[in-house]
């Protein structure tokens, strides 16, 4: 997911002050509990590089920096590895603040006080404007501009990256601003003031030339662009646009600030309220009054909230009429309104209008029933439309209401129509009550781009291929036995030739025999159980009309395999040419319509059917990316819908009432029960019309555990005799990151990794990844791992002395114990006498049971492994060992306990060219081979936007020819790949179906090498039947090292051991080299590999 976590672990430095500034000697100290072997200082100062500490005779460890004014976010790199939080301890104890890392952790922040050198000089005029600029000005009544940049997109020349945003190109007399390279054509400009995630004012703001001019000014806290100089003292005295106070229930508000004793509270409501300090013009007034009662449950309800004074409704008011109208709360002092400020409501609305029937188009025999919940909107009518194109309605039917719902009758007729509801409703973000012409937030189908949605029938049979209703699933026993490959539709079959044309980048090119279907057919006769496919509900960043997609000819014999030729071509398209990963929500519930041969209605239905009714076919249950922690767009912007139905409701709020924004986008809450319901009866729907085997929550850790565990309540008490499908089968899994505004349950239990044990839902482990890899995905790219040469062969980043070994010892363990299902509770053997269990150590291990853990080592986001690779090994190893290397990761998460994890392309040495974020690089960059010719890696340097910073680093490396797999190299890859899925299938110890069996049969003996792990797996009573039945253990060995390494087992002299059989026929020759010698008991695993043998 794009934009999401870099933003906590990159600082954003601006050098820019008025006048010079003075550097300042910073001391950092590190009192280690227990002997380190190494740290070092990595943050914002020094660009996430490494700078190291000294270590002092009595163990302390210090490092003295001259550091510029600002603030300055770091983390304590210890023994090679990222403590979970700095805040822990804490590891610094002069620490000034702490800040979300991304990853449930914290960074530590350090500010450095600073003068200027001619501060009470004025600056100098700003120069002229040139033709093709716009200028941004940027006020803040603190006049603190450290760290705080401008994201510019849209009709710009360059795009700014989000963890890159543009320094200020000077100062005027009243605060910042940036000159702005715009397109001659320029009409939009898209501006967001951001310090890392902290947006001022909040929502994204828009510079329209012919509305605006050419020059703006940008208020810290207004929502308002301003066309002159805003005159400060002369705004308005209260922002009503500020939503502060919180009515939580029918009776009960909360307010931010401890109230004075002669405060005095009042609630008003009306339209077009005007506020000064001697009073309030227009609306109706209700008492507040302070009370001291305990919170109670509210307190559980609203964590968040738990230290606001609470104020107490009177009377016995029409709150339906109340909560129709804009709404605010004053409090008084001496006769004057001392504050003023808008009110959030989900608190009361879920008090109030909480709802289990029917929502959405439901048909009565042969007539549609509309159900639209809008508690806060004055009249709803649906209005229909006959076709899709037409501007005006055919007819318009007023909704009648009934505790916030609002529902009415349309005919037969209306059958494969369109329709909008029109919405009147009060929006506190304009200040006034709107008409919104909106489509049905739990629309079924829509027309092109999704600007009506249509009235369709799901069990109408024109939409349902031959057999769908008898469709019967791939067998599968248990969550255990799972098997996941991720996949982007159109990365799939966009460059296959054997599919098609009409069906290239569509859901029906799943369907077709081709290529990527036959790739596909092998995996799954080779043990692959699940697809999962990136997101493919309707999307709002991909145009569904393909004629207005550009043509772009690149041809790969003809690019430079190392400059800026194609990504300059293809920045010219860049949002326009179909292609992007899809994490931007339109409507949740509705087939995106660029993957179907036509968009406009219910086509899109019927074909993806097709295609989940053809993987079936080959053996392949679905899974669904899914994506209810933000929605696109929010507010009255054109791709809003939600919002514009029930203002302030569906997003998650920050104090001052903007929708919070750590996702990347505008953030939903979940935490409503609207909200929760909206994402439940989305996921029966894909489950029950659409047969989908799974799903995958995008940044779960924003979800309440609460929600998810709903969820699978929901899902797993459907039936085949009722729903036509089995409920208990469908797998549940997701981000569990710990970060933003929810982070260490701000908002209640939040759906996390630890969190999570317990539930049965999966949860991405990062531990195992990163060990794998090496470094973590936001640190420096060289950075090796177990895999990737660390130690045993330095790559020049990294060195071979003591404290790399020490960094290896630890990943080796962290690996250890993400092969045995990566379980709080196992206990491992460091070293003779000394055990720990897996939460003990380092936190590494959270789950209670196998299937909670997602092993992988590369997934959409990030580097593929094939370029971590790249990176990460030695420049001198060869292709052939990059292979072996590619492979022995791929081993790692084949061969362990819990859930394997595949990149799609990774078992062909996928390589997206170095991009390290391809979300909206297009097929160029995301393109996967299915003939194996090529494996993408040296078409050009990726996109500007997230690799830049990076494009030195690149150039050597794509410049080497010698990487560039071909055939002989990726089919390699491809068939181990298949030989893996084939061992994990052959027998069950390789899927443990509990932590239990996991804890009596998994062991790791000791090895002397920290590049060697050994991994036994002992028979138990519940595989007493499977085949070969005199077997007694299973071991599977794995080597890191350049060399062969040796094993000795004592207790295995003179037993009869062999190598699995589908490795004694391997088609890699190197493999079939490792040996067993009876007579010492000795095992023989060649280098860079994993082998696995039968013991009996």
């Amino acid at each position: 997911m794009r934009n999401r976590l870099q933003s906590f672990l990159v600082a954003l430095v601006l050098s820019f002050v008025a006048g010079q500034a003075l550097s300042a000697p910073v001391v950092f100290i590190y009192v280690p509990d227990q002997p380190v072997q190494s740290v070092s200082l990595r943050g914002s100062m020094n660009d996430w590089g490494e700078t190291p500490f000294e270590q002092l005779t009595d163990g302390t460890w210090r490092l003295e920096l001259d550091l510029p004014p600002g603030e300055h976010t770091y983390k304590y790199f210890i023994n090679g590895q990222w403590p979970g939080s700095m805040e822990q301890g804490p590891l610094d104890k002069d620490a000034d603040a702490y800040v979300d890392d991304g990853f449930g952790g914290k960074n530590a922040v350090r500010r450095v006080s600073g003068t200027a050198a001619s501060a009470s000089e004025p600056p100098p005029p700003p120069k002229d404007l040139e033709a093709n600029q716009v200028r941004v000005h940027y006020v803040r009544p603190d006049q603190n501009y450290a760290n705080w940049g401008l994201h510019t997109w849209m009709d710009v020349v360059t795009e700014t990256a989000w963890e890159s945003p543009a320094k200020p190109n000077g100062r005027d007399e009243q605060g910042v601003y940036w000159d702005i390279q715009i397109k001659p054509d320029a009409e939009r400009i898209g501006l967001i003031v951001h310090q890392g995630d902290t947006k001022d004012p909040g929502p994204d703001m828009f510079l329209e030339v012919a509305r605006h001019g050419k020059e703006v000014w940008i208020l810290s806290g207004r929502e308002d662009l301003f066309t002159t100089p805003p005159d400060v003292e002369s705004l308005p005295m209260f922002d009503l646009k500020q939503a502060r106070a919180h009515w939580v229930d029918r009776e009960t508000l909360f307010w931010p600030n401890a109230p004075h004793a002669e405060s005095v509270f009042t609630l008003h409501h009306g339209e077009d309220l005007k506020v000064s300090a001697e009073g309030v013009e227009g609306g109706e007034s209700l008492v507040l009054n302070v009370s001291n009662d305990p919170l109670g449950a509210l307190a559980t309800e609203f964590p968040h909230l738990r230290d606001y004074a609470v104020l107490k409704l009177s009377g016995d008011p029409n709150l339906d009429t109340v909560l129709k109208n804009q709404i605010i709360v004053t409090e008084t002092r001496e006769g004057r309104v001392v504050t003023a400020t808008g009110v959030q409501i989900p608190g009361v609305l879920d008090d109030l209008y909480a709802y289990r029937g029917p929502l959405g188009l439901i048909w009565n025999q042969k007539s549609p029933q509309f159900f639209l919940w809008a508690p806060t909107a004055r009249s709803v009518t649906v209005h229909r439309f006959e076709t899709s194109q037409a501007k005006e309605p055919a007819e318009s039917v007023v909704l009648s209401s009934e505790r916030g719902v609002w529902s009415g009758n349309g005919s037969a007729a209306w059958k494969d129509q369109f329709y909008l509801y029109e919405v009147e409703v009060f929006v506190p973000s304009t200040g006034k009550v709107e008409r919104n012409f909106v489509t049905d937030p739990y629309s079924r189908s829509l027309s092109t781009n999704s600007k009506k949605s249509q009235v369709v029938q799901l069990d109408d049979h024109r939409l349902k291929p031959n057999g769908w209703d008898e469709l019967a699933k791939p067998e599968l026993q248990g969550p255990e036995d799972i098997v996941i490959y991720e996949l982007h539709v159109r990365d799939f079959s966009a460059h296959d030739m054997s599919t098609p044309e009409a069906y290239r980048g569509t859901f029906m090119a799943f369907t077709t025999e081709s290529a990527g279907t036959q790739h596909l057919k092998r995996l799954a006769d080779a043990g692959l159980t699940h697809l999962h496919l990136l997101p493919v509900f309707d999307i709002a960043t991909i145009n569904e009309n393909r004629s207005e997609w550009p043509t772009v000819d690149l041809d790969m014999a003809t690019i430079p395999p190392n400059t800026d030729h194609a990504q300059n071509i293809l920045a010219e398209t860049r949002g326009t040419d179909g292609y992007n990963w899809g994490y931007d929500p339109f409507h949740y519930g509705v087939p995106e319509g660029s993957y179907a041969t036509n968009p406009d209605g219910s086509r899109r239905i019927f074909e993806f059917r097709s295609m989940v009714q053809s993987l079936s076919e080959l053996g392949l249950r679905v899974v669904m990316d899914v994506v209810y922690n933000h929605t696109n767009s929010s507010g009255q912007n054109d791709q809003s819908v939600l919002d514009k139905i029930v203002p302030g409701y569906y997003h998650r709020l920050n104090a001052d009432g903007r929708v919070e924004t750590s996702t990347c986008c505008q953030n939903t809450a979940t935490e409503h029960i609207m909200m929760e319901r909206l994402m439940i009866d989305d996921l029966v729907h894909w489950a029950t019309n659409y047969k989908v085997d799974g799903f995958r929550f995008d940044l779960m850790g924003h979800h309440m555990k609460r929600n998810m565990v709903k969820a699978k309540e929901a899902l797993q008490a459907l039936t085949l005799e009722e729903h036509g499908i089995d409920g208990s089968q469908i797998y549940l899994y997701g981000e569990g990151w710990d970060f933003g505004e929810v982070g260490q349950g701000k908002r209640g239990v939040n759906a996390t990794q630890p969190n999570m044990a317990g539930t049965g839902i999966g949860t991405f482990n990062d531990r195992i990844r990163d060990a794998v890899r090496g470094g973590n995905p936001f640190g420096d790219r060289r950075e090796q791992g177990f895999a990737t040469g660390l130690y045993f062969e330095p790559n020049g980043f990294n060195s071979n002395g003591p404290a790399e070994r020490q960094r290896l010892e630890n990943q080796k363990h962290r690996i250890s114990f993400g092969l045995a299902g990566n379980l709080r509770d196992y206990v491992l053997e460091l070293a003779p006498g000394n055990s720990v269990s897996g939460s003990n150590f380092e936190g590494v291990g959270y789950a209670a049971e196998p299937q909670e853990t997602i092993n992988y080592v590369s997934a959409h986001d990030n580097e593929t492994f094939y370029d971590k690779i790249v990176y990460a090994a030695a420049p001198k190893v060869s292709l052939e060992d990059r292979v072996r290397m590619q492979n022995l990761a791929l081993s790692i998460v084949a061969l362990g306990q819990g859930i394997p994890f595949f990149h799609a392309g990774s078992d062909m040495l996928r390589s997206k060219s170095l991009d390290a974020d391809s979300y909206n690089s297009g097929d160029w960059f995301n393109r996967l081979d299915f003939t194996y010719e090529h494996n993408n890696f040296g078409v050009g340097l990726p996109p500007a936007e997230k690799n830049a910073d990076r494009w030195s680093q690149m150039e050597s490396m794509l410049g080497r020819s010698e990487l560039r797999a071909g055939k002989d190299a990726i089919q390699a890859c491809h068939e181990h790949f298949l030989e893996l899925l084939q061992i994990r299938k052959s027998h069950p110890l390789f899927r443990l179906g509990s932590a239990a069996e996991i804890h009596r049969q998994v062991r790791f003996p000791q090895t002397d090498s920290p590049g060697l792990i050994v991994m036994s797996l002992a028979m138990g009573e519940a595989q007493k039947n499977a085949s070969p039945n005199d077997l007694r253990l299973i071991l599977v060995m794995f080597n890191a090292e350049n060399k062969e390494q040796t094993f000795t087992h004592p207790q295995l002299r003179g037993q009869r051991s062999y190598l699995h059989p589908v490795f004694a026929s391997s088609k890699d020759p190197v493999v079939r080299d490792a040996s067993y010698n009876s007579e010492s008991g000795a095992f023989t695993i060649p280098p860079r590999t994993a082998v696995v043998f039968y013991v009996e």
